[in-house]
């Protein structure tokens, strides 16, 4: 064989392996992003499991507070309603995630306010617990929300960089959306008693 065909087929081979490399690597990433994402829906899920138990039990203590029941229950309806595939992440749809779950916080903050009018509640090992248990899946969520955004950062370096770029725009490997602080959330909020 002559000497430059066997470094065109070298040039070839090392073409493919590369290709083939970067392409495992995108879908590594990629599914990486998908179950972080899964992760994120997870400690979302737990919350709204939690919230109708600590609806519960401060219901018993505050009967007079339904306003501020139903305000919780309808923002944990919406916010269970409300899924995204991880296949179908859009900014678009990543906002109005957040904006629902943004909604589910806001209830759960006024919910919580109303344990300081009822000091028999905030004494009550069953809404010590499940305040206590609320307030690890918000550190939980805070936590996926992070780990999600990094493993996006990650992704969508590696598709975006080149050579990489040629590969991900052949395959349809798309930039996936990040979690962003919710408008105004740079204010603390305000409570009143």
């Amino acid at each position: 064989m002559k000497k430059s065909t066997i470094i065109v087929i070298a040039v070839i081979a090392i073409i493919a392996i590369w290709g083939v490399s970067s392409y495992n690597g995108m879908v590594k990433m990629e599914e990486t992003v998908n179950t972080e994402w899964s992760n994120v829906e997870n400690q979302y899920q737990r919350r709204s499991d939690l919230i109708p138990n600590l609806v519960n039990t401060v219901k018993g203590y505050a009967s007079h507070e339904k306003e501020t029941f139903q305000a919780v229950v309808d923002a944990r309806t919406k916010a269970t309603q409300m899924t995204i595939s991880a296949d179908d992440l859009t900014p678009e749809k990543m906002q109005e995630f957040q904006k629902v779950q943004g909604e589910v916080g806001s209830a759960l903050g006024r919910l919580l306010a109303i344990t300081e009018a009822y000091p028999d509640l905030k004494a009550n090992e069953n809404f010590k617990e499940l305040q206590a248990q609320l307030e690890g899946t918000e550190n939980r969520i805070s936590v996926e929300r992070k780990k999600f955004n990094d493993a996006a950062r990650s992704y969508n370096t590696a598709i975006r960089t080149f050579p990489r770029n040629l590969l991900a725009g052949i395959f349809g490997f798309d930039k996936r959306p990040y979690f962003e602080a919710e408008e105004g959330a740079e204010k603390a909020p305000k409570v009143e008693f």
